[in-house]
């Protein structure tokens, strides 16, 4: 989907919103009604990937009605559920004017509920409350070309700006927030939850149970529901439907109970989880000692925090001055004798003092405290703040039990804008690469270089065509405007009857520059100079990018046949297309710099000679060839152009080239190794000398300047960039503000 995500989701938002603004309901009750219809949309899109497939062993001949039925007994075991034809999406989106669509709304959700024993009370009713046309209008929007193609991350990101959008607008209970989805696949990754229980004790709309069961289907190759039970508690009524919504769309099972894990614990799984992740509330200071105390020895493992000193002096009075250390401890307790944690965690918690430190001295003695990893700002969606990710392992080997892997990720991410950062997904597996060279797994380490290697490898392969494409579009360009300089002249450039070459037997002047009214005949020469220099240097151009692409196809051959499945291999492989990186920026320029040369001459042809005016020049062809030379427009759901595909082919194999070089500069013996700035394995004893702080950034130290990639400097470059981006933006907005108050002022 190559729609701009971002714009997407302000649309959806604005169109959303107008239910809002004309209707009666507050932002409370209107919030839930508008994620159920991206519920529904979600729903409908996962009904449609596996529909035909169903379809497809059903005879032709199968009555009607029995074939319903068997495309319902169908979706037993699939990830998806099935929908009644009532409940589709395009059922609702061909209504008629007029027709009651609130009430097809929430006949839809009764009827999902009837199929669906996990979502019994849990879809959103009282559409009928809305104006029908608003509604119709919202449908519509949901049901356009990029939303059905939509895939379900799309929609978990959809998910997370609407209930953040509805937390702004007081509609969320408590202000829950969504978990990032880079932060959720980072925990899975690391974790790796593919068997027994899974228990998030502060679960929201069950983003983490959503990430493992891609997780067992996509690296494991199995049915989630085999593997693993999901079990979830969650404050907020809002996020325990829509974790129940989540579940239910994505064909996993699981039990979601509404409950206070602070003074609730619902499923009672205390010692018997395999697995524990969560991302809960940070640094709560209102929990009650008193309902808290008799935890400890159970949940409470380590004892108490410290308490408030404005509500209470002792473990009797008062409230938890701080719960991160509740949170924590809840976590440990509820694993098994070999189960592993992740979870999100207030920066502040690695160091906080007193009682807290206590608690985190136990942790870090017993040998379970596995992987620390420090995370940057700008993760979550609304607020701008750092956070660490903590990862338990009470199964882990003896000989790193008295060592913790220290990873200070502030430094990596991507921007997507001045707001927002994320992993990509080779940020991820890097990441993840250093835990499993921690853990001893070299052969993880091995598989994913040669993942990057294979990638490479494909890229250059599509190299060449896609520079032939551009070559021969650039070409069709050249001939046009040069049939366009061969065949034109003055008189017609300027709108008047062409004149004959000769007259009277004797050569027909240029006319005066007096009678010329825009164009003037020196311009029109200095056009065919400007075309024959342009020929000259294309020539050029395409030469050296000739014999680039001899230089790619050959490397090319040699990954293709290359044994890369060692390490050694590897880095012998990696040193011979290293040096291409820089034949791959040259050549990107060069394409760059062919598509400038050429794009001058026609905007030249088409404004000061006003080539449009002459029968030589294909204006439409123009055009066509124009739009294949330029960046497509992502905000507009551009495919990409010929010159994005040309240009992607350099820039992807020069990317995954990088990728390479960062794994195998930073563990040149492919083992595990202390990397100043970016990670460190860290002694017990070491732990202890610094007041037991587990923040990764004490001990990893910093990267010397110069190790800073120019891919890093890109990324910081573009941050900038988006950043005065989004202030002239909001420089705009004020000053129209400004202009429409001073009008009224005046009026």
């Amino acid at each position: 989907m190559t729609t701009n995500l971002h714009h997407l989701e302000k649309e959806l938002w604005e169109a959303a919103d107008q239910l809002r603004a004309n209707s009666k309901l507050t932002a409370a009750e209107y919030s839930m009604p508008v994620l159920g219809l991206i519920f529904l949309r979600h729903a409908d899109n996962r009904f449609k990937v596996y529909l035909p497939e169903i379809e497809a062993d059903i005879p032709p001949q199968v009555p009607a009605a029995q074939r319903e039925e068997l495309i319902r007994l169908g979706f037993q075991g699939k990830a998806a559920i099935y929908l009644p034809a009532q409940a589709r999406f395009e059922t609702l989106a061909a209504l008629p004017q007029g027709a009651k669509v609130g009430q097809a709304i929430d006949d839809a959700m009764q009827r999902i509920e009837d199929e669906v024993e996990i979502l019994k009370g849990a879809l959103p009713r009282g559409y009928t409350a809305f104006e029908p046309d608003l509604l119709a209008e919202l449908i519509k929007i949901f049901n356009r070309e990029s939303l059905r193609r939509a895939t379900g991350d799309v929609f978990g990101r959809i998910y997370e700006y609407f209930l953040n959008k509805f937390a702004q607008s007081g509609a969320q209970e408590g202000g829950e927030f969504f978990t990032p989805p880079s932060l959720v696949r980072m925990i899975v990754n690391v974790i790796e939850p593919d068997h027994g229980i899974v228990l998030d004790p502060a679960c929201g709309s069950a983003g983490m149970f959503v990430q493992t069961g891609h997780f067992i289907e996509g690296v494991r190759h199995q049915n989630p529901n085999d593997k693993v039970t999901f079990f979830g508690q969650e404050k907020s009524d809002t996020n325990t439907k829509l974790a129940r919504m989540n579940l239910a769309v994505h064909g996993l099972d699981g039990k979601i109970i509404q409950g206070n894990t602070f003074y609730e614990d619902h499923h009672n799984l205390v010692g018997q989880c395999d697995f524990v992740m969560a991302n809960p509330p940070f640094n709560v200071d209102s929990v009650d000692t008193k309902k808290v105390e008799p935890q400890v020895g159970g949940r409470l493992t380590f004892g108490l925090p410290g308490t408030n000193a404005k509500t209470g002096t002792n473990a009797k009075t008062g409230a938890i001055s701080n719960a991160n250390s509740l949170w924590i401890q809840y976590f440990y307790s509820y694993l098994n004798a070999a189960g592993r944690a992740g979870f999100v965690m207030a920066s502040s918690a690695s160091d906080a003092a007193n009682k807290d430190r206590d608690i985190r001295q136990k942790l870090v003695e017993s040998g379970d405290v596995d992987v620390m990893v420090a995370i940057g700002t700008k993760f979550f969606y609304t607020r701008s703040l750092p956070c660490t990710l903590w990862f338990f392992d009470k199964g882990k080997p003896k000989a790193l039990n008295d060592h913790v892997l220290m990873i200070d990720a502030r430094n990596v991410y991507h921007v997507v804008s001045a707001r927002s950062h994320v992993f990509t997904e080779e940020q991820l597996a890097n990441l993840n690469a250093i835990v499993w060279l921690y853990r001893g797994q070299h052969e993880k380490f091995v598989a994913l270089v040669a993942s990057y290697l294979r990638q490479v490898a494909d890229w250059l392969g599509a190299i060449p065509a896609r520079i032939q494409a551009d070559t021969d579009t650039v070409g069709t360009l050249a001939g046009l405007l040069q049939g366009f300089a061969d065949k034109t002249n003055i008189y017609e450039l300027n709108g008047q009857a062409p004149q004959p070459a000769v007259v009277d037997g004797a050569p027909n002047p240029e006319p005066a520059e007096e009678d010329v009214r825009q164009v003037r005949p020196e311009q029109l020469d200095a056009f065919r100079a400007d075309l024959a220099a342009a020929a000259t240097e294309t020539h050029a151009i395409t030469d050296r990018l000739d014999a680039t692409l001899a230089e790619l196809t050959a490397a090319q051959r040699r990954l293709a046949s290359a044994d890369f499945s060692t390490h050694v291999a590897q880095r012998e492989l990696q040193a011979t297309i290293e040096p291409l990186l820089g034949t791959l920026k040259t050549a990107q320029k060069d394409v760059e710099a062919r598509h400038k040369l050429w794009l001058k001459l026609l905007d030249t042809a088409e404004k000061p000679l006003r080539a449009r005016q002459s029968a030589a020049f294909d204006g439409r062809r123009a055009r066509e060839l124009k739009r294949a030379l330029t960046a497509a427009d992502t905000k507009k759901d551009e495919d990409p152009t010929v010159r994005d595909l040309a240009l992607e082919g350099f820039r992807q194999a020069a990317y995954f080239i990088q990728q390479v070089h960062w794994l195998h500069h930073r563990f040149p013996e492919g083992r595990f190794a202390d990397v100043p700035g970016l990670c460190k394995k860290v002694a017990r004893a070491d732990i202890a000398a610094n007041d037991w702080s587990l923040t990764p950034g004490r001990y990893v130290g910093v990267a010397p300047a110069a190790e800073e990639d120019e891919d890093d400097f890109q990324e910081r470059l573009a941050e900038i960039h988006a950043e005065i981006e989004e202030l002239n933006g909001k420089a705009v907005e004020l000053a129209e503000r400004i202009r429409l108050n001073f009008e009224g002022l005046l009026a």
